[in-house]
C-alpha cells in the first residue's frame, strides 16, 4: 500500500512554495529570539541541522538543544541527521520534538527499514543526497518518503555557492515522487538563485545566511517566496 504525507506536511505542500529557515545561521547567543522573528515573518517550517564531526567535519547540534527548541516553537521542526548513524538517534530526535527526519543516502545505503521506523516513531522521513550523488540513488524510495532534500553545496558548511548542476536531479524526482511529497533544496539558495531552483520544481527553500543575515526577516522571506513564486505566473503573465 502506498504512503500517504503526513498532515503537517501535506499543508506546506498546499502553500508551497515555502521557505523554510536553517536555524544554523542564526544567532545562537538569541535562539529564542531568532526563531520568535522567523516566525512573525512568516516562516511555516524550520529546519535544523544536526552534524556529528564525522559525516561532515564540523559539529553542531544534538538531542538537548533540539529538545530546547521545540519548548518555544509550535512550528514544524524539519531535523537534517548529517551524522553517519541516523538509525541510533533517530527515535531520540523524534522523542525531542522533530517532526521530520532526514538522513542521507550516504550514511544509509539501504534505505528502506529506516524509512518505516521514522514513520513508525511519528515523524515524516525523508531522503538527502549530496550533490555528487547521482537520482538514482534515491529514486527507488521516491515514493515512500516526505520529504526528498537535494544538497545543492556539499554539506556540513554554511555560505556556500550554489551548484545548479544538481537541478536535473531535482527534475528527475519531480516525475517520480508523490504529489505530497515535498521536494527541498539546501545550499546557496538566496535571491539569486531562488528562482531557478523554484523553475527546476523545488517545493521548499532551506535558505541560511539568506534569512538570517538580513535587517528584517519579514521582508527576505517574503521577497525569497515572491521570487519562488515568479516562475508560476510567468505563464499568465505571457499571455
Amino acid at each position: 500500500m502506498e504512503r500517504t504525507s503526513f498532515p503537517w506536511v501535506r499543508e506546506l505542500v498546499r502553500h508551497k512554495p515555502i521557505i523554510s529557515p536553517s536555524l544554523l545561521a542564526a544567532d545562537f547567543a538569541n535562539l529564542e529570539r531568532e526563531i520568535r522573528l522567523a516566525e512573525e515573518g512568516g516562516a511555516r517550517v524550520l529546519h535544523v541541522d544536526v552534524m556529528d564531526g564525522h559525516f561532515v567535519p564540523n559539529i553542531s547540534i544534538g538531542v538537548p538543544v533540539v529538545a530546547s527548541i521545540r519548548k518555544i516553537t509550535r512550528l514544524p521542526l524539519d531535523v537534517h541527521l548529517m551524522i553517519s548513524d541516523p538509525d541510533r538517534y533517530a527515535e531520540a530526535f523524534v522523542k525531542a520534538g522533530a517532526d521530520s527526519l532526514l538522513f542521507h543516502i550516504e550514511a544509509v545505503p539501504e534505505p528502506a527499514a529506516l524509512i518505516e521506523k521514522i514513520r513508525a516513531l511519528g515523524a515524516a522521513p525523508g531522503l538527502v543526497l549530496n550533490p555528487g550523488t547521482p537520482a538514482g540513488a534515491v529514486l527507488p524510495y521516491a515514493r515512500q518518503i516526505d520529504i526528498l532534500l537535494t544538497m545543492s553545496v556539499q554539506p556540513g558548511f554554511g555560505g556556500q555557492k550554489f551548484k545548479p548542476e544538481v537541478l536535473e536531479k531535482v527534475r528527475a524526482f519531480k516525475k517520480a515522487v508523490r504529489p505530497d511529497t515535498l521536494l527541498s533544496i539546501d545550499g546557496g539558495i538566496g535571491k539569486w538563485t531562488i528562482e531557478e531552483a523554484a523553475r527546476a520544481g523545488v517545493d521548499m527553500f532551506v535558505a541560511g545566511t539568506s534569512v538570517f543575515d538580513a535587517v528584517n526577516y519579514a521582508q527576505r522571506i517574503n521577497l525569497l517566496r515572491s521570487l519562488a513564486l515568479k516562475p508560476q505566473r510567468e505563464p499568465e503573465e505571457s499571455k
